[in-house]
């Protein structure tokens, strides 16, 4: 998986169907972070929650609830007809899917990653997680509307073939970049995508989710670890104004293409 978010809504999605359990939705989340705990993102939320929140000065020290608090949360704002949990994958740029003008819509974008969960057209929650360190995760709360509409996700067969499409086309865009050309004494590329995909590899699926959403998952994560390993420019690689504008032209389509198929396959059923 490739996002405490997108963790979080596959399994939270599982569970209240009844497919797994609360200890399962916690162990997918600890596998990002050991220690990790739940806090209002304002002062608003703070107020109708009860959380404790993250002032400015004080934002990396905050202690906040337990995590057994986050499935109360999602209990409570999908108890409504219609209520969803809907992955969002922003950036500057590109918000689809926001409620513009919130605090949940401008912390989900810095972060990249957010959950919206309620009935569209009403009032619900927002969750982005806060990295304080490499090892504590806080799950920010935002009291905030749902988006009546939503542009639809791309259909999975068409998710699919990009992300298929995609494999090559990162490739060649790591070749032009000439990001093979890294210091003879040190990891070669093949070994730089294989540590990237390792780092997702500990992260499960549950067992109903579909197959073909699986895969695209799985070949999204092909294709952002190539990417990802295409950004390291070599030392000896000039870094011109021209330069960082072709790579961004070459990578920018795949890495949006990635953000659409995993948004599909996450929400599929």
């Amino acid at each position: 998986m490739s996002s405490p978010s997108a963790s979080l809504t596959v399994w939270a999605g599982a569970w209240l169907a009844g497919r797994s359990a609360p200890d399962d939705v916690l162990d997918a989340l600890r596998a990002w972070a050991p220690s990790q705990s739940v806090a209002a993102g304002d002062p608003v939320t703070g107020g109708h929650t009860g959380l404790p929140w993250a002032a400015d000065d004080d934002s990396e020290h905050l202690p906040g609830a337990g995590i057994m608090v986050l499935l109360k949360l999602i209990r409570e704002a999908t108890g409504t007809p219609g209520a969803q949990v809907r992955l969002v994958l922003p950036v500057p740029g590109d918000v689809r899917g926001l409620p513009i003008g919130t605090e949940f819509a401008s912390a989900a974008t810095e972060a990249g990653e957010g959950l919206l969960i309620g009935t569209p057209g009403g009032d619900g929650t927002g969750l982005v997680p806060h990295w304080a360190d490499d090892d504590t995760l806080q799950w920010r709360v935002y009291a905030t509307p749902i988006p009546l509409s939503a542009e639809p996700d791309m259909p999975l067969g068409e998710a699919e073939f990009t992300m298929r499409e995609a494999v090559r086309d990162a490739a060649d865009a790591l070749q032009r970049l000439h990001t093979t050309q890294l210091d003879a004494n040190g990891p070669s590329p093949r070994d730089l995508i294989e540590d990237e995909l390792e780092a997702n590899s500990k992260h499960t699926y549950p067992d109903s989710m579909p197959l073909r959403a699986r895969r695209i998952l799985d070949t999204a994560d092909q294709v952002a670890a190539i990417l990802t390993v295409a950004e390291r420019t070599p030392a000896s690689a000039p870094t011109s104004a021209s330069s960082l504008a072709t790579r961004d032209s070459l990578l920018r389509p795949l890495w949006n293409a990635i953000r659409a198929a995993r948004l599909a396959a996450v929400h599929a059923r």
